[in-house]
């Protein structure tokens, strides 16, 4: 059988020993230690407001940091989806751009050689003083396949039209 420690009247410390002021060891202003009149902040006149303790001083050592202001995360978002969109925008063009054939690109006055045949033509953009310059474009039709178009051209003796990727073409060629 056991027996219950023994126990210390009420408002006593149970840890301090009998007969002792906690407090005795501490000097005023110490943490645990109730302000006395005299300190900073409390007054020495009777009957004047007192303050039970001094105001309290942010920053200090051992003072609570307060949490960080919450972050810009919305923005971060945004920044993110305009990112991808401008992304994809851009892969969009280039993949346009690079799937357009040189018969769609070119301008009149351009020189062209074919690396095809004549049955099935593949014509590339060329310089006009390369040995590979077989014709010139005198005129070029937007928007249709009517090769019928380059017979009032003049200088024209080639029409070639390409159709197709939503974009229909029609180059009026001499030979060069």
């Amino acid at each position: 059988m056991t027996t219950p420690p023994p126990q210390a009247p009420q408002g006593q410390n149970p840890f301090s020993p009998q007969g002792q002021n906690p407090y005795a060891a501490q000097q005023p202003g110490q943490p645990g230690v109730p302000p006395q009149a005299g300190q900073p902040g409390i007054p020495s006149q009777p009957g004047a407001p007192t303050q039970p303790y001094p105001p309290f001083q942010q920053g200090g050592p051992g003072a609570p940091v307060p949490p960080p202001a919450p972050g810009r995360r919305v923005s971060k978002k945004v920044l993110r989806v305009v990112g991808f969109i401008v992304i994809a925008i851009v892969i969009a063009l280039g993949k346009w751009y690079l799937g357009q054939s040189d018969a769609e690109t070119t301008a009149v006055g351009s020189c062209m050689h074919n690396e095809g045949t004549q049955v099935s033509p593949d014509l590339k953009t060329v310089d006009c003083s390369s040995g590979d310059a077989e014709y010139k474009v005198v005129e070029k039709f937007e928007n249709t396949s009517d090769d019928s178009k380059c017979e009032s051209v003049k200088d024209a003796t080639i029409a070639y039209y390409q159709t197709g990727n939503n974009h229909d073409v029609v180059l009026c060629l001499k030979e060069v």
